[in-house]
């Protein structure tokens, strides 16, 4: 597993940025599969690719969060387990 910060990310699930560009198509079947796609850039994260699936399973969540002010965001977050 990949560790930094607070993710910790599958290896499986881990393209760097030279390897999307070339074979974006095989790339983006990987994201299908799996569900989202890492994307490093010099051994960082720098993107994620989701799956359209994936996406739509997120998007109510993510537009919620969108929504809420910055003192409601920060107790959401407060509130979530840590991994």
């Amino acid at each position: 597993m990949w560790q930094g910060g607070h993710m910790n990310i599958s290896t499986k699930a881990i393209v760097s940025n030279s390897e999307m560009m070339k074979n974006y198509k095989a790339c983006r079947e990987k994201a299908r599969y799996l569900g989202k796609l890492f994307v490093l850039k010099n051994n960082q994260p720098d993107a994620v690719l989701f799956s359209i699936s994936e996406y739509e399973r997120l998007s109510p969540f993510i537009e919620y969060l969108e929504s809420l002010e910055e003192g409601d965001l920060a107790k959401v977050f407060e509130s979530l387990p840590t991994i």
